[in-house]
């Protein structure tokens, strides 16, 4: 059975919009794919260590990634690593720029009770996590360039030899998301790494 990695952004949770109309899209229009949505901390290391755990542990079977914001930095990141097909969602680029502005404050989950705190080693921890985009058919960026909190021209230029949607108009949020979802199953089934070679356990 294949298997949808939703990765959530900065401070966000499974309880995310985008990752509840996923998974409530999935089960009524193709329960086939199971649907998993990790509870991630801002801190680097530690959100690696889980996403490694769990792709390692569906490694028998199709993985397909999904992640929007920072979410979207950390799917390019297995992307890249797993040789894993991935939907990019007003990605995050660089999010070391604009990490400092949370260094030794109170974070608190936008969803959970968890609180969090920054420190000058996690922004070191995601600069060694900032990889190359270099498997281009892996991916498909989806940005609006109404986006408020990233600008959008950045995961253009990142992403720039990847499928891409751009939309006028928009949020961060990504306006109309559900709306993409049918295109989105069917792109990640034509791009099944399975099809054409294994899945390398834990390989670069």
């Amino acid at each position: 059975m294949p298997s949808l990695i939703y990765i959530h952004g900065f401070l966000s949770s499974p309880s995310s919009a985008k990752a509840e109309i996923t998974r409530q899209w999935l089960l009524k229009n193709n329960s086939d794919i199971e649907f998993y949505c990790p509870q991630l901390p801002p801190y680097p290391n530690e959100t690696q260590q889980i996403l490694d755990a769990l792709v390692e542990r569906l490694s028998s079977q199709s993985v397909y990634l999904m992640g929007s914001s920072l979410g979207g930095f950390w799917a390019t990141w297995l992307a890249e690593k797993y040789n894993l097909p991935a939907v990019l969602i007003n990605p995050a680029v660089s999010p070391q720029k604009f990490m400092p502005k949370y260094l030794d404050i109170d974070l608190k989950s936008y969803h959970t009770d968890d609180s969090y705190r920054l420190q000058q080693h996690h922004i070191d921890e995601i600069i060694a996590a900032d990889v190359s985009v270099t498997r281009y058919k892996n991916y498909w960026l989806l940005v609006q360039m109404g986006d408020e909190t990233l600008d959008y021209r950045d995961a253009v230029k990142k992403y720039a030899h990847c499928k891409q949607t751009i939309e006028a108009g928009g949020d961060h949020s990504f306006q109309g998301f559900e709306n993409h979802l049918e295109n989105i199953v069917g792109w990640f089934e034509k791009n099944d790494p399975l099809l054409t070679s294994p899945l390398p356990g834990g390989g670069t």
